[in-house]
């Protein structure tokens, strides 16, 4: 690998928001699910005092009106493959280092330090023995640049391949898109089944496709929707799924919420517990990144005005995914007052987690 390394730093800062509590979640298009910025600019003792919260004092010293000590640890999102194929992400501990997006591509290989780490039924993506470098441009795109090791991968895993760097790569903010080079030589298709990359990948090239139903692509948009799916241990975890979305004469947020009461198909292992009976009263309402949805009464559950964690989950991080969208509301009838099962008032915005499928379910 013959050009020139660029080391990656955590930000100083992570992005405040509401947090939903319980299970852990995840991340979306080219501006939802993103972690923090990874500027070339911070040192490794700054961004380790900031990730624990402590204080810096002039000294150097870190300070919480006692000593503080840094964790050794830090949590990442890799995109692994889970039992049914798809590709999902997983929230683990990591070492702390300052350069968190080759560290997160080395924790993708089968066979290196992931193997003590993977969930039940999860396997890694990057073939044994493969080693990255990366370069990271100033338009966002980063370049990784795989040993010849790459190349050694079922053809049948390519697309998966190729989402798994993307979306792991993608969750740091100022990383838009994702190039591929095998020792030093760039690549306009993935090397062993001609997958096109061209000049880079991003989000919004999808993940986990469904290709169940045939769409008019010129009158529809892919939207990536969350489902639920179950590991072999029992834990719920959620998977992205890329759908077209035909939206002529219909307005896009509703459409998307339509699709989520549709669910997965019937063969996709993946489940939904929004109930067909669930519907909009009215066209979802954007104002200031919150989008208010009024449904009827058929999104409450048995007991009072409180509404399933894991629909508030769902719809969280679907439309947390499209550009202008920081958090949701929920009413009913037009009425707020909605707590969803886990404490959470869902009338007040709820805004998507930082992190997903942590596994504290």
């Amino acid at each position: 690998m013959s050009h020139k390394k660029v080391k990656l730093t955590a930000a100083a800062v992570l992005a405040s928001s509401v947090l939903l509590s319980g299970c852990g979640l995840f991340g979306g298009d080219e501006q939802a699910g993103k972690e923090e910025d990874i500027p070339q600019d911070v040192s490794y003792v700054d961004d380790a005092a900031s990730e624990t919260g402590a204080e810096t004092d002039t000294s150097g010293e870190e300070t919480d009106g006692e000593e503080a000590a840094v964790s050794e640890n830090v949590q990442r999102e890799l995109y692994l493959i889970d039992s049914n194929g798809y590709v999902v992400s997983q929230t683990l501990e990591l070492p702390r280092t300052d350069e968190v997006a080759k560290q997160a591509l080395e924790y993708l290989v089968a066979g290196g330090p992931v193997d003590e780490l993977l969930p039940n039924g999860f396997r890694a993506v990057l073939p044994a023995g493969t080693e990255v470098d990366v370069n990271l441009k100033e338009d966002g795109t980063i370049v990784a640049d795989f040993s010849k090791e790459f190349a050694n991968y079922d053809k049948a895993d390519e697309e998966r391949i190729l989402q798994a760097i993307t979306w792991t790569l993608t969750q740091f903010e100022n990383v838009e898109k994702v190039q591929i080079m095998v020792n030093g030589h760039e690549q306009t298709v993935m090397p062993v089944n001609q997958t096109p990359i061209g000049e880079g990948v991003s989000r919004a090239n999808g993940i986990n496709f469904n290709t169940a139903e045939a769409v008019d692509l010129m009158n529809s948009r892919a939207v990536t929707l969350y489902f639920m799916a179950e590991s072999s241990n029992g834990d719920p975890y959620y998977v992205p799924v890329t759908s077209r979305l035909n939206l002529e004469g219909k307005e896009k947020f509703s459409a998307i919420v339509d699709a989520l009461i549709n669910g997965p198909s019937h063969t996709s292992g993946l489940t939904n517990d929004l109930s067909n009976e669930v519907a909009l009263l009215d066209e979802p309402v954007l104002a200031d990144g919150n989008l208010v949805l009024n449904f009827n009464e058929a999104i409450l559950g048995l007991e009072g005005r409180i509404v399933s964690k894991s629909i508030v989950d769902s719809l969280v991080l679907t439309l947390t995914e499209q550009t202008g969208v920081e958090s949701i509301a929920i009413t009913v009838d037009g009425e707020g007052d909605l707590m969803a099962t886990d404490g959470t008032n869902i009338s007040e915005p709820v805004a998507r987690p930082e992190k997903v499928n942590t596994g504290r379910f």
